[in-house]
Formats: structure tokens, C-alpha cells, sequence
């Protein structure tokens, strides 16, 4: 009932998706006028009685967060609350700040790891979690042209707007005071690639005012280079790093900060899965893992439903989308969970993703096991997996596509328990994933190839 619920709501949406409002900047719903709308909204939703309420707002470093920040401060204090205004930070700082300065929400300007000519709104409530489906849906009511006609502040109650200008510095003091007092990182040679995005400032201070030696690359933004050719969408930059200068540990942030991938000391890839991994086993033998288990998502390599079976912990699966993850977990009772792309939540110290977070937990098993990455990794056996991305114009449901239905029938028949097929919508882009794994790496790459030929031929590729 509960997943058909959720259905429900997204085929309501009308500009909220997966991660909150996304598209392209000076397009609706990114365009001055409806974010002035957007954000009368969103004070509206969060107004109440007997004090002066406060909204938090931080970016990433795309050229068009300042129209949007602007336009979305003008609609807020126009409803009389006041905002404030971080400048560019990770989104797991506005979560932390808005919780930490009694904000009544936070807003960030972001569209993650698309490229510079789009942007993102995503919302936290006052105790730093992004909103439920349902809350979004109210602000999306108010959106509508009319609805708030009438409902604005009095001359005298018009809201203003400040800068905060140690945002940068509360946050590094919060991520410090997450790594273990009794280790360093002295003599700890980190890669960073910030990927001229959110994280450029703040995740390069914190590992070095913990000690560690730090080389940096994609922290020079001028505001259309974002993600481009930098960053976790192109991890073999900070691997090539790491060969370069002989570092211990690459690490590589998305564009707004709430995401990782890194390399270990002899350049080999390390996602989201395996961090899982690492973190699991640590905490499971620490009697740190609450509950015994650790949530997923249907994209989460079937290796590591193994790996956890082997060490008594549960993997629990969702839809993709790290919103739907924390949801989980909070269910759960989690400590722990993720995405294989680098969104890894640790609900002891976050209400959301946190890139250099993650990077600071991997480092402390390092240090404290006195292992290297290489090491910790080659634990977990990883299933051969294929995946395909396929543009389209179009998204009609997948389950009345007859052909496609049809071969995902046979080929999980033939897989069976040693293997999955997964193919869904993105929900921030226009796209088809494709996703097989088993454990023959031809195998998996055919079936996959099968696959992509039925949804090319029932919806159409770009």
C-alpha cells in the first residue's frame, strides 16, 4: 500500500521530483517570477504565530544561484519572515545549519551533479530532514497563481535578509568534531577534487586543519564549470591524482557536497557499495550497528546482500533516491545506509548525505585498523553488473510497455537467484537505467544489451 501511495504522489508532482524541484535555470519553475512564488510558499508553509521565523538558504557555486537565491528571498520576506543566506556550501551543511541556528527551514540551490545550466531547490523542516512527499505537495498548492493573492506581510512586518558569514567555518567545526579525538590525520596524504562545486572550500580546511596533508584539484569555480570534467562524475581525475603525487587516499565530491567516490592508494575505484561495506563490517564488529542492519537501494550490488549475510547483517532495499533511504532508516532504526553513486548517510551525525563526512568515517577505520583502502575494499566481492543509461523523449509506464514486461520475465527466470534485472526511470532526468547483474560479466553485459534493444524500440532513444 505504502509503495502504490507513493506512486500516487509522484504522478501528482508537478515540479517537485526524487530531490526535491530540479530543471533548467530561467525556465520554469526556475525562472524569476515562479521562484518569487516559490518561495511566498515556503514561508507561507512554515509561518506561525508569536515570533519573527527564519530561513536558511545556501548554494553551490552555479552562475545562476544568485538569481534564484535573490528571487527566492524576495517571495520569503515578502511573507514576512527573514532569511538567511550562507553563500556556497554543501547541502549537508544547510541541513546541519538548520538545525543548529533554529531555522525553520533551509533551502539549497542545487542540481547536484547536472551541469551548470541547470539548477535545484531542496528543502529541509527545521530539524535539518528534507520534507516528505506530502509536505511538498502543500507547497506546490500554494504555487498556484493566486493562491497566496492577498496573504502578504503588512509594510511594517516585510522580513530581511543577512548574510552568515561563518557558515563556512561552523560547519568545518561540525565535521571536525565527528572524527575521534584520540587520532589525527598528521601525515595523512588525502586527493581531493571538490568538482568546482559546494564543497571547495570547506572539505579541503577540514582535512587539513585535522592534519592530513592535502592535494586539491576543481576548487576554482567561476560559475559554469561545475562538474565539468571534474568531480564523482569523473573519479579517475582524483585516481590520477593519488598515482601522481603517491597520495594515501583520493577523494571526490559531487557538485553540492552530499556525495563521494574515492580511489584507494594504488588508484582503484571505491563507490558508494563498498564504502557500505567497510562501514558496515566496522561498526557490526564495534557493536556499533543498530539494529544489524544497513539499507540500500535496488541499485545496491546483490555482492553485498552476500557480504552482509556472511557478517549477520541485513541488507534492506528502497527506491532509488537518498531521501527514500534516510525514510528507511529512521523505520529501521538504522544507523547506516547509502547509495552505490556516493550518497552514504550516518544518521548518528547527519540528517542527510554527507561527502566529507563519509570520507572522514572511511579515514577513521583506516587509521584505526591500520589497513589501507586497497585492503579494507578487497573484503567485499562485488557482483559483475552492467548499466545503461538511455535518453528518451518521453516516459510512458514501464509495466504497459508489453515486449520490455515480457523479457525482464525471462531473463530474471533464467538468472534466478544469482542475479537481478532492474529498469526504471531516473527521476532527475529524462532517461531509461538499465541495470543487470550476475555473475558472468559477458552474460551480464548481453542481457543488458537485450534489454536496451526492447526499450529503444517500444519508447524510442533520443
Amino acid at each position: 500500500m505504502a509503495g502504490v501511495m507513493q506512486e500516487k504522489i509522484k504522478k501528482e508532482r508537478r515540479f517537485f521530483g526524487t530531490d526535491g524541484i530540479r530543471g533548467v535555470a530561467s525556465v520554469p519553475p526556475l525562472d524569476p517570477e515562479s521562484l518569487v512564488r516559490l518561495g511566498k510558499s515556503i514561508a507561507r508553509q512554515f509561518l506561525g504565530r508569536g515570533r519573527k521565523h527564519r530561513i536558511l538558504i545556501g548554494k553551490d557555486t552555479r552562475l545562476s544561484g544568485y538569481m534564484i537565491e535573490t528571487s527566492l528571498a524576495a517571495g520569503i520576506t515578502s511573507m514576512g519572515a527573514d532569511v538567511l543566506l550562507c553563500g556556497p556550501i554543501p547541502t549537508p551543511g544547510v541541513a546541519y545549519l538548520t538545525r543548529s541556528m533554529r531555522a525553520d527551514a533551509g533551502i539549497m540551490i542545487s542540481a547536484s551533479h547536472n551541469a551548470y545550466e541547470d539548477n535545484g531547490i531542496k528543502i529541509f523542516g527545521a530539524d535539518g530532514f528534507k520534507l516528505p512527499d506530502e509536505l511538498e505537495l502543500q507547497i506546490e498548492a500554494l504555487m498556484e497563481p493566486g493562491a497566496l493573492e492577498g496573504k502578504g506581510a503588512a509594510p511594517s512586518e516585510i522580513g530581511k535578509a543577512q548574510r552568515i558569514n561563518d557558515a563556512v567555518g561552523r560547519y568545518t567545526v561540525y565535521l571536525k568534531g565527528s572524527f575521534p579525538r584520540e587520532i589525527g590525520l598528521d601525515g595523512v596524504k588525502i586527493g581531493v577534487d571538490c568538482a568546482n562545486g559546494a564543497g571547495y572550500v570547506v572539505t579541503p580546511l577540514a582535512f587539513t586543519e585535522l592534519g592530513a596533508e592535502v592535494v586539491s584539484r576543481g576548487v576554482s569555480p567561476n560559475g559554469r564549470n561545475i562538474n565539468a570534467g571534474f568531480g564523482s562524475l569523473f573519479p579517475e581525475v582524483v585516481s590520477k591524482l593519488v598515482a601522481e603525487y603517491t597520495l594515501d587516499v583520493g577523494v571526490a565530491l559531487d557538485g553540492d557536497g552530499d556525495r563521494a567516490m574515492f580511489s584507494d592508494e594504488k588508484g582503484a575505484l571505491i563507490d558508494g557499495d563498498v564504502v557500505l561495506a567497510i562501514l558496515g563490517k566496522d561498526l557490526k564488529e564495534r557493536g556499533l550497528l543498530t539494529n544489524n542492519v544497513v539499507v540500500g537501494t535496488v541499485m545496491s550490488n546483490l555482492g553485498l546482500d552476500v557480504y552482509f549475510s556472511e557478517l549477520g547483517i541485513k541488507l534492506a532495499r528502497t527506491a532509488v533516491g537518498d531521501r527514500y533511504v534516510l525514510e528507511e532508516m529512521r523505520k529501521l532504526n538504522a544507523c547506516l545506509g547509502g547509495e552505490q553513486s556516493g550518497h552514504v548517510i550516518l544518521s548518528n551525525y547527519s540528517t542527510s548525505g554527507d561527502g566529507t563526512l563519509t570520507a572522514l568515517a572511511v579515514l577513521s577505520v583506516m587509521l584505526r585498523s591500520g589497513k589501507p583502502l586497497s585492503a579494507l575494499a578487497a573484503d567485499f566481492k562485488r557482483f559483475p553488473q552492467k548499466l545503461i543509461s538511455i535518453p528518451v523523449s518521453r516516459k510512458p509506464p514501464l509495466d504497459s510497455l508489453e515486449q520490455l514486461q515480457r523479457l525482464i520475465h525471462e531473463k530474471e527466470k533464467t538468472l534466478g537467484e544469482r542475479g537481478r534485472v532492474l529498469v526504471r526511470y531516473s527521476g532527475t532526468e529524462n532517461k531509461v537505467r538499465v541495470m543487470v547483474e550476475c555473475e558472468d560479466e559477458d552474460s551480464c553485459r548481453q542481457h543488458a544489451d537485450d534489454l536496451v534493444e526492447v526499450v529503444e524500440r517500444e519508447i524510442g532513444a533520443l
